[in-house]
């Protein structure tokens, strides 16, 4: 590796280099060489952290390189790092190419030690300030760097406040700060059996290996997980020259928005903390002021940054985040990144941005997805009806969450296990609370703004998020808050929070359809005065989607008003009509009398009588999508799924013996029952065999579509079945079913005289028909991908028995990056698909191709499907728009969901 440039200057970098120095690293370059107040500081590259995990150690000319740059550093500065007259202090800080908020605190203040504080303090003229900084750098450094519990340094900061008579650390002075230093040596004393480090490049050092470790601590690999960000990308580390924050009230520290992350709204949004440091802010340890208020306290300050948020926003054409320090009056950009958004604020800035002119609509199609799309068609609270509102704290992310209070992440984890919906309710959320923001409905916090910790990765989950609820006092320890009545809620209590407009309330509050669905079941015109901006921006991203898309997005519904909802929400057809739903409730009796049937009478009875109800569902499904294709599977489960238990039959029939009074009908389907139990139905009797054992049984579903094809046509419609043959393994078996549809379809348009000749395909769903689908192609019309249970087959697994047995762990080990029935496996299932289609295409050009599991609604499956050229997917209704939306990104070369 020799002659590898592990370290870069801020002035050797640029945005375009976020893989190689991280997102804020390649966001610290671009604003210095755009000529913005940065301090000066260099990024050790993703490069040197990846070499660190694989080898357990820095490459060995990193040590050199950051000497070199430091030395720049120090000049530039014209200080020394831990310079006992006057020190140059630096923050240490991660960076890696994603954004992933909290997963290793920054280390700010190193280079203080016992002789460099009182040289800071000398040349700052304040005593309180240079042992503030101190203590905040054993504090973070303790925590960050050497493992120590952070509670141990906040109770005993909270000790000496107490001991003061005071609730602000800002009432404490030199001697009390003093005293807090003391005491957290102590700490470090006690759980390191070491002091606190003197060496200033020691300190640096530690600080930049606590960076590179913390690439897989617990919290990151759930988060990565979560987001799928890969696990080799590792992070970057910054060394900046501190600023600071905490000088006076002619100090502070802020986080701004070019525009409101939450609602998308243009305006001045953010916070501002005086006589603070940076991570005062994020941890929302002390409420702030809104940045509008920044104009008052320091004018200069205030004109300068709207100025240069107004140039940032220009210049990334996007909602830009930034995080800013005024020291003495001088204002310091410390980080500037594309800013996370609420799902509705998504996507009113990419339409805002195309009528500025700072984009066109194939990037505003790019800059949204279908996860937030999805995320606008949830519910919203009507009123607060019953329940009681508690306090309305600030609206941090949109949503209605309603749940059981939590006090802990554990809790929040072990309830939500359990089936349990719950509210994680916290003073303040840290990197620690990531597991339980993540199984809670929502968060609430007494304590942080808009741009806390609580805030910013709520929102970037798409959780809904109340923060800054002051009037609550939160005792995590007895597990309960109180609200400003005295209203007492215990751990358990049901609570309703709102996101959208931060209100509170005790009980449950009922909750009413979106806008957004609103206008997908066509009840809201999106021209009209009633529509708001988010729909009408939703509508415009959409219908460019549709315009620019390839893949066409047919529904999975198998009963005519699911088939209307599609429609309305823009399905292009029926991609998977399942008829086995159609043989339930009543009908189930017709088909025990199929499967007892005694002889070929008996069974043809029981055919004769569900054909005219099969033909009805057609009929409605078939007008309900009239114009579109409508795929109707024939029958695929085992027929045992059709009969009662088999335990609860033995024990029915025994009762009746044990009375003396035989049943003989219980008694006939028991034994059919014992004849017909399978230890795995999975891969039984099932699917085409149940075609090709039970004469009759496809031969009556056939004729019961083509019968309704023909009096929809002769009604004047246009119905357009296409008959799928499921679980074909072996083209022989095709052969036999498509030669017996064949006739059947003859035979009706006869006697019709009605000229009706379905698509005749196969769903391909046994690994054998994806490698045989060229001799299977030959025989078939189409192909539909029946991704759930090719994905079944393929890893040896039954969906329903593993998901809850092992599932968790697999996932908790990194064996899966996510389940692969949400999301599905490229290198597995999805080869066996790409296979499936290359050769189905080889044998038959004109072959259509689609899938139907519900893979076809994942945004990050359909770029799959896109990239192997399937010509449409089916999914749920609701999930439709989501895979409109996903396939026009994917036509527009957008970043996938899991990439």
């Amino acid at each position: 590796m020799a002659g590898v440039t592990w370290v870069y200057d801020f002035s050797e970098g640029s945005k375009d280099q976020k893989d190689l120095l991280g997102g804020k690293g390649a966001n610290l370059a671009e604003m210095t060489n755009l000529g913005l107040p940065v301090p000066p500081g260099f990024t050790i590259t993703t490069d040197a952290c990846r070499h660190y995990l694989e080898h357990g150690g820095t490459p060995p000319e990193l040590g050199d390189q950051v000497s070199e740059h430091l030395t720049a550093l120090e000049k530039a500065m014209g200080k020394t790092l831990g310079d006992p007259a006057d020190p140059l202090l630096v923050s240490v800080r991660s960076g890696a190419a994603a954004s992933m908020p909290g997963m290793m605190e920054t280390v700010l203040n190193v280079g203080l030690n016992d002789d460099s504080v009182q040289g800071l303090a000398g040349q700052s003229g304040s005593e309180r300030f240079a042992w503030d900084s101190y203590r905040r750098l054993i504090q973070m450094f303790g925590k960050t760097v050497q493992g120590i519990d952070g509670e141990l340094f906040d109770d005993a900061l909270d000790a000496v406040k107490e001991e003061q008579g005071t609730e602000s650390d800002l009432d404490l002075d030199a001697d009390h700060l003093r005293d807090v230093v003391d005491r957290f040596r102590a700490i470090v004393r006690e759980h390191t059996g070491r002091d606190f480090p003197q060496d200033p490049r020691e300190q640096m050092d530690l600080a930049i290996n606590a960076v590179f470790d913390s690439w897989n601590s617990e919290r990151a690999i759930l988060y990565r997980r979560r987001e799928r960000i890969p696990g080799d990308a590792g992070t970057a580390v910054n060394v900046v020259a501190m600023v600071f924050g905490n000088l006076g009230m002619d100090s502070g520290t802020g986080v701004a928005f070019t525009r409101d992350p939450g609602s998308g709204e243009q305006g001045v949004y953010g916070d501002y903390l005086q006589n603070a440091q940076g991570e005062d802010v994020v941890a929302g340890i002390r409420n702030t002021v809104p940045l509008p208020d920044l104009e008052s306290i320091d004018k200069g300050a205030y004109d300068e940054l709207m100025g240069i948020m107004s140039r940032l926003e220009s210049h990334y054409r996007d909602l830009c985040d930034i995080e800013f320090t005024v020291e003495r009056n001088k204002l310091w950009m410390l980080q500037t990144r594309v800013g996370k958004r609420t799902a509705g604020a998504a996507f009113r800035i990419a339409t805002q941005l195309v009528d500025e002119g700072l984009i066109d609509m194939d990037e505003a199609v790019r800059r949204v997805t279908g996860d937030q799309l999805a995320q606008l068609m949830f519910p919203r609270f009507v009123s607060g009806g019953d329940a009681q509102q508690l306090t309305q704290g600030m609206n941090a992310s949109p949503g209605a969450a309603v749940g059981k209070a939590v006090f802990s992440s554990e809790e929040a984890v072990r309830w939500a296990d359990r089936g349990e919906k719950v509210v994680l309710v916290r003073r303040e959320t840290n990197p620690d609370d990531l597991s339980g923001m993540i199984a809670a409905e929502g968060v609430l916090t007494s304590r942080g703004g808009k741009t806390s910790h609580a805030a910013v990765v709520a929102r970037g989950m798409g959780k809904t998020c109340v923060c800054g609820a002051e009037e609550l006092q939160v005792d995590t320890k007895a597990k309960r808050f109180t609200a400003p009545d005295g209203t007492v809620v215990e751990e358990g209590d049901v609570v309703s929070i709102d996101g959208s407009t931060g209100k509170v309330w005790l009980g449950e509050v009922p909750v009413e359809p979106s806008s957004v669905v609103r206008y997908f079941e066509g009840e809201l015109d999106p021209e009209s005065g009633d529509a708001d901006d988010l729909v009408r921006s939703v509508h415009r991203i959409l219908t460019h989607a549709d315009q620019v898309r390839r893949l066409d997005v047919r529904t999975n519904a198998d009963t005519p008003a699911d088939s209307a909802r599609a429609r309305r929400f823009g399905a292009r057809g029926i991609g998977l009509c399942r008829t086995e739903h159609m043989f339930l409730g009543d009908r189930r009796q017709l088909v025990e009398k199929l499967i007892l049937a005694d002889g070929d009478d008996e069974r043809q009875a029981a055919l004769d009588a569900l054909e005219p109800l099969q033909k009805q569902d057609f009929l409605e499904i078939f007008e309900a999508m009239d114009g579109l294709p409508v795929t109707v599977r024939l029958l695929d489960p085992p027929l045992h799924e059709f009969l009662p238990d088999l335990t609860e039959l033995s024990v029915r029939v025994a009762v009746a013996e044990e009375r003396g009074e035989p049943d003989e009908g219980n008694l006939r389907l028991l034994a059919a029952v014992r004849g017909m139990h399978e230890s795995n139905p999975m891969l039984g009797l099932r699917g085409v065999r149940l075609g090709l054992v039970v004469p009759g049984l496809f031969a009556m579903q056939v004729r019961a579509i083509a019968e309704a094809a023909c009096e929809r046509k002769r009604a004047g419609g246009d119905p357009r079945p296409e008959i799928m043959i499921p679980l074909v393994g072996a083209v022989q078996e095709l052969e036999a079913i498509r030669e017996e549809a064949e006739r059947v379809l003859a035979e009706v348009c006869e006697e019709c005289g009605i000229d009706v000749r379905p698509l005749i395909g196969t769903m391909i769903e046994v690994p054998r028909a994806a490698l045989t689908a060229g001799e299977i192609a030959e025989h078939a019309e189409f192909f539909s991908f029946g991704t759930n249970d090719l994905t079944q087959m393929t890893w040896g697994f039954s969906r329903d028995d593993v998901e809850a047995a092992f599932f968790h762990q697999y996932l908790d080990k990194g064996i899966f990056g996510i389940s692969p029935f949400e999301s599905l496996d490229r290198d597995g299932v999805g080869r066996l698909v790409r296979i499936g289609a290359e050769s189905g295409r080889a044998a038959r050009p004109d072959l259509k191709l689609g899938v139907c599991g519900e893979h076809g609604g994942d945004p990050d499956s359909v770029h799959f499907f896109h990239e192997v050229g399937l010509d449409y997917v089916s999914c749920s209704p609701f999930r439709v728009p989501v895979a409109r939306l996903e396939a026009g990104r994917a036509a527009l070369g957008a970043e996938r969901a899991g990439s």
